[in-house]
């Protein structure tokens, strides 16, 4: 017999080679309909996999991650099998589900696709997904292995083949279709209840410009046809909220190729924008206790080898550049942490200074392929709302409640207020992977459950996703249409202190161990500012908003005294421009709204005799006419942030 610990920390007993899919019917037949794949012991499996050892058991649906994971990776094989029947011959790369649906790249001999095939290839997966065709699971030996793919005449297979380690290699069968896969899957075909192809582009194979350029064909699939609808839908939507399209209308920012990509360059209204942010989050730094520093923006090779950065991120990082006289090798800040250790370390600290704060907007650098760029989010150089706190064990719990506190006060202000605050604990059937005592584990990982509890967070618990050095909480946000984004997270860290050779001198005089929380409530900037955008489609805050009112003068006449009520608003601190076109107010009033400005003050004749001023409001429409002072305590009511 075997222990299974469920999710909701009860034990039951099964016999040796029970299926995750068995012990879904074991609870109730309606929950195995739905279970796609299963996580044990962290690790993502098909659901008809034997489990032979005690575990930890998560059954995934299609409304979890992991199991919209093994849908999309099951799909990729559906579309491969699809289009190994309507273009005989063809040859396959990888493909893999990706955070929305799945690719494959595929070699068609000589054969083209365009978007017009597509609705074809579609049609053939529902049809072989109507067969409800079981993935079978098979190890396979090496030898076998390149034996199968040698007869398909597969030379991608057989390269990825070759990088394989022999005992280790497994085939998957749906129907007719059998690739080279470690899983997981979902238990037949037929879950793949709606299918939406969605590109055609070109890939090299395996991302190297040298090596022959593939066709890369892009989908989604669902278990219901309305989830289909919705997404179509929410696409429309996104394209409306593009970042990029709404940045450029704003003027927030733009990119260069003489600069380089993915080094954004912010305009004059986005860079206001960005300081309102940066000012907005140091305000609520300093009072929770924050210390503000400055690192800079290289730092000496040995720094990152120290940290342990250079062997993990090195490949990913611009390569060190040599002093031309000293020899020495520096490079482009990939992560501020490191500087921050060396700041610390810089005065001896007893325990009665501890915890110390450190934060610092801090631009990093780090080489993302060109094919990965993309607008804000995906960028080489961007800033981080870096913060690293050193405290005692006993103190570690106190000051997770404080950043969480911080966290869910910068949501509030920007109207994210649908989150789930993902738990990411150890492995515990396998501690060999991660750093520092059982103890300290123990106590970080009851300090960030017992915190999120006390803030009343809705959570989910994954085993197996802590950082090697730490566990750590992640907010994953939902915007206005339904996409979820990973915003804000707090990481428990013993790794850097041991590194780094961290102390502080406890009550009993001996040397102690600080233990370091990472946290970033934006985290970069830049993406952070992308996701705003898209959530709120431009429309920003009052508070953050670039201007927050147009004055609108009926004609010519009033120009002087729409650029009067200007002035004086601007002594309340009020952020606003004069439209003095010589435009109908229909049309001033239509392009305010298409600048997504939220008031517009509307002068003529009867505004200027009375001084006073009519107000429109985004979305809105007339709000009546009001004294200057009365329209600036309607802006600073609506201003401020709670």
């Amino acid at each position: 017999m075997i222990n299974i610990t469920l999710p909701d920390g009860s034990v039951r007993q099964y016999e040796l080679g029970v299926t995750a899919l068995d012990i879904a019917k074991s609870i109730s037949e309606g929950l195995a309909r739905n279970v796609l794949a299963a996580k044990v012991n962290g690790e993502i499996w098909d659901a008809n996999r034997p489990i032979n050892n005690d575990a930890h058991l998560v059954l995934l649906k299609a409304e979890d991650n992991e199991g919209k994971f093994a849908l999309w990776h099951s799909s990729a094989h559906l579309m491969a099998e699809a289009i190994e029947a309507l273009y005989p011959g063809t040859k396959f790369g990888i493909g893999p589900a990706i955070e929305n649906g799945f690719y494959y790249d595929i070699d068609l001999g000589g054969k083209t696709i365009g978007l017009d095939d597509l609705k074809a290839i579609e049609d053939k997966m529902i049809e072989l997904a109507k067969n409800n065709s079981t993935y079978v699971r098979k190890e396979v030996s090496k030898k076998d292995a390149i034996e199968y793919f040698t007869q398909k005449n597969d030379e991608y297979k057989l390269e990825l083949i070759n990088d394989l380690e022999d005992g280790k290699i497994t085939f998957y069968q749906q129907g007719n279709f059998v690739d080279l896969c470690r899983g997981p899957h979902i238990p037949n075909t037929g879950f793949i209840k709606a299918v939406k192809l969605l590109n055609v582009a070109g890939a090299y194979w395996r991302g190297n410009e040298n090596n022959k350029q593939l066709t890369r064909i892009y989908g989604i699939t669902f278990t219901k046809s309305k989830d289909l609808s919705d997404y179509l839908t929410m696409l429309e939507e996104a394209k409306k909220r593009d970042h990029r399209k709404i940045g450029k209308e704003l003027e927030l920012f733009t990119f260069s190729e003489k600069v380089g990509m993915g080094l954004p360059l912010w305009l004059p209204k986005g860079a206001a924008l960005r300081e309102r942010l940066e000012n907005f989050l140091k305000k609520a730094q300093v009072k929770a206790g924050y210390l503000p520093v400055v690192t800079p923006h290289i730092g000496n090779k040995n720094l990152y080898v120290t940290s342990g950065h250079y062997e993990k991120y090195g490949a990913d990082s611009f390569q060190p550049i040599k002093t031309p006289h000293e020899g020495e090798e520096f490079f482009l800040k990939p992560m501020n942490c490191p500087h921050h250790c060396e700041i610390y370390k810089s005065t001896p600290k007893s325990y009665k200074d501890l915890p110390v704060r450190l934060a610092e907007f801090g631009t990093v650098y780090r080489y993302e392929q060109a094919g990965e760029l993309h607008g804000l989010t995906r960028v080489r150089g961007f800033t981080q709302d870096d913060a690293h706190l050193f405290c005692r064990n006993d103190q570690v719990k106190e000051e997770f409640c404080k950043v969480i506190d911080l966290v869910l006060y910068v949501f509030n202000a920007l109207g994210f207020s649908d989150y789930t605050a993902q738990i990411s604990l150890r492995d515990p059937e396998n501690k060999s992977k991660y750093i520092g005592t059982d103890e300290n584990w123990t106590m970080a990982e009851n300090a960030i459950i017992e915190s999120a509890a006390e803030k009343g967070l809705k959570t989910v618990i994954e085993y197996g996703e802590a950082a090697f050095y730490g566990p750590k909480l992640d907010f994953m946000v939902r915007d206005a249409i339904g996409r979820k984004w990973q915003l804000g997270t707090i990481q428990v860290d013993y790794n850097l202190p041991e590194r780094f050779d961290l102390e502080y001198t406890g009550s009993d005089n001996q040397k102690h161990r600080p233990v370091m929380i990472h946290r970033a409530p934006f985290g970069s900037l830049e993406r952070f500012v992308a996701v705003l955008i898209e959530h709120c489609a431009g429309k920003f805050p009052l508070w953050l908003a670039p201007e927050q009112v147009a004055i609108l003068p009926l004609s010519e006449k009033y120009n002087n005294y729409a650029k009067k009520v200007l002035e004086l608003l601007k002594n309340y601190d009020i952020r606003g421009l004069v439209d003095e076109r010589n435009e109908k107010i229909g049309k001033k009033i239509r392009d305010t709204e298409l600048n997504k400005v939220p008031f517009m003050i509307i002068v003529g004749e009867k505004e200027a005799e009375e001084n006073k001023v009519s107000v429109r409001k985004q979305s809105v429409g007339d709000l009546g006419t009001f004294s200057i002072e009365e329209f600036v305590d309607i802006i600073n009511q609506e201003a401020k942030i709670n």
